[in-house]
């Protein structure tokens, strides 16, 4: 795997796709338009280079075993399928067996896996896998609403479709009660 994006190549690609559908490349604004896109794509997708395990550096032992909850962690992530984004909200629950982590490594977490080319139903599995490998929690539940423009603006045309994938680890697969309580607060 590369350890960086390859600009120059994005830049010849993108060159050819606004030859293809006609674009006027003497156009000053749009002649940079390959370096703007190569920026852009180096921005939108630096997850692909970082392991998110690495957000969870610091873990503290503490006695704690209710649920702890990040609600509404905004995202962005392209779609593998259409080269578009998808966007919305994370919803991040564990309990934890005395082991926690500052509420902002969860975030960094989302952030990272979400900043790759892929499909929601993956980026709500990684979230989940990695705060269970990093944390071993007694339980892991990740809610994703996401809103994909492959759906929106293209295809069937239907914006303001969410699509809703979630994941359960744990005590919040086994005890219905206490996966009951986690939807509720989420809400």
């Amino acid at each position: 795997m590369n350890k960086k994006i390859d600009k120059k190549k994005i830049e010849q690609g993108i060159r050819m796709v606004l030859e293809a559908v006609g674009a006027d490349l003497d156009i000053k604004d749009i002649a940079k338009t390959p370096q703007r896109v190569a920026q852009m794509y180096e921005e939108i997708l630096a997850g692909q280079f970082k392991n998110p395990e690495d957000e969870i550096n610091v873990i503290l032992e503490e006695e704690h075993d209710e649920i702890i909850l990040l609600r509404n962690i905004s995202f962005y992530s392209l779609c593998e399928h259409h080269l578009v984004p998808f966007f919305g909200k994370a919803h991040v629950a564990y309990i934890p067996d005395k082991r926690i982590t500052g509420l902002s490594k969860i975030a960094r977490v989302v952030e990272v896996l979400s900043r790759r080319l892929q499909v929601q139903e993956r980026l709500t599995t990684k979230i989940a896998d990695v705060l269970m490998k990093k944390l071993k929690p007694k339980g892991v539940f990740v809610v994703i609403e996401a809103e994909h423009l492959c759906m929106s603006m293209r295809g069937v045309k239907k914006p303001g479709t969410t699509n809703v994938t979630s994941v359960v680890r744990g005590v919040f697969r086994t005890n219905s009660k206490t996966r009951q309580e986690a939807l509720s607060l989420i809400k």
